[in-house]
């Protein structure tokens, strides 16, 4: 059935907005964006669909094709650590902003896997934040939809992420990277050369960046910036950089990974305009080292994906998104991309194709 008739089968009713916003995969950038850095994300052709209407109830009830239960919620109900913190918050936003007033209903169908670093999170907030302002005959601009769709991990989840999820899921599809300047949110929609492919590979690792690693990252980032005296640990000043040896030896690893991947990001963007694949290839094979390195935040597991990843083929290979798990990309010529897939997913039985 279509969104609107699984809506109406649930609810009994046509839903008066619908919205849909893609996943995403980060080609290079990690942890850079609350740092005040550059990110390179990428859309990818998974996607979150929403149906909406207010139900002129004091409840938010929730359908989504991924769970077989219809959830109810008090309005203004706080989170609860579920899955249906990411709408109730979307919807408390809404309220806010006055695109929606008391109860709604919610229909959710998405492909996006969870727990992949593939930002579903952030698409789902964003799909109902946009069903929402639809809802409300509003047309708020992308840049403000992210805002506030960042406000409500930061607030209502209770995730200090930064930004780049949202501004990729607004503006980015399948076929572009964004190059996003954190600090000023000034953005460039880049197409990707079609003779490269982004192959983003499930390690078969669930990630959980509530479990409190992602956290900690945050706060060792926060902490090595406030020694620094900087609010941008990506940008800091020659005298700046040479402190970073007097701070604690996990300080110093966290501020050489984002300091230095703000830099190769910033090449990168360079590097892909210009459609320099193995400049870009090695740039995403140094991220990974201090991502699993300087950051930490790479498995064993996802290390031998990524090198196995080179040695079959693959030009850059490196861990995506928040860390500890999830998802590999590789960057791997179009005309042998899927027979490299495919092979290469043999190899590996417990992971699979996003």
């Amino acid at each position: 059935m279509t969104l609107a008739a699984n809506f109406i089968d649930t609810f009994g009713h046509a839903p008066t907005a619908t919205a849909t916003a893609p996943g995403r995969v980060n080609l290079i950038g990690e942890h850079t964006d609350y740092n005040g850095g550059a990110v390179l994300p990428a859309g990818i052709d998974r996607t979150v669909q929403v149906a909406l209407a207010p139900n002129g109830t004091s409840s938010v009830q929730i359908k989504s094709t991924r769970f077989e239960d219809l959830v109810k919620r008090p309005v203004g109900d706080g989170a609860r650590q579920t899955w249906t913190d990411y709408a109730m918050g979307a919807v408390s936003k809404a309220e806010a902003l006055g695109w929606l007033s008391g109860g709604a209903n919610l229909f959710i169908d998405s492909d996006i896997p969870d727990g992949a670093g593939v930002s579903s999170s952030a698409a789902l907030i964003t799909a109902i934040l946009r069903a929402a302002a639809e809802n409300a005959r509003v047309a708020p601009d992308p840049v403000s939809i992210a805002q506030h769709a960042r406000a409500v991990e930061n607030d209502y989840i209770g995730m200090p992420c930064g930004i780049m999820d949202q501004m990729a899921v607004g503006l980015a599809d399948s076929g572009s990277a964004l190059a996003l300047n954190t600090r000023d949110l000034t953005y460039e929609v880049i197409e990707i050369p079609s003779a490269w492919t982004f192959a983003v590979i499930h390690s078969g690792i669930r990630r959980e960046l509530a479990d409190g690693r992602y956290k900690a990252r945050f706060e060792e980032c926060q902490k090595a910036a406030d020694a620094l005296g900087t609010e941008t640990l990506c940008l800091l000043n020659p005298a700046q950089l040479a402190a970073i040896t007097t701070l604690p030896e996990n300080l110093q690893k966290r501020a050489r990974h984002v300091t230095s991947e703000h830099q190769r990001t910033l090449a990168a963007i360079k590097a892909i305009k210009g459609s320099d694949k193995n400049k870009f290839a090695g740039l995403m094979n140094e991220s990974h080292r201090s991502y699993a390195e300087d950051f930490e935040a790479s498995t064993q597991e996802i290390d031998a994906l990524v090198a196995d990843a080179l040695e079959t083929g693959a030009k850059g290979a490196r861990l995506t998104g928040g860390g500890f798990g999830g998802c590999i990309v590789a960057l791997v010529e179009t005309d042998m991309a899927s027979r490299w897939i495919r092979d290469f997913l043999a190899r590996h039985p417990g992971a699979w194709k996003v």
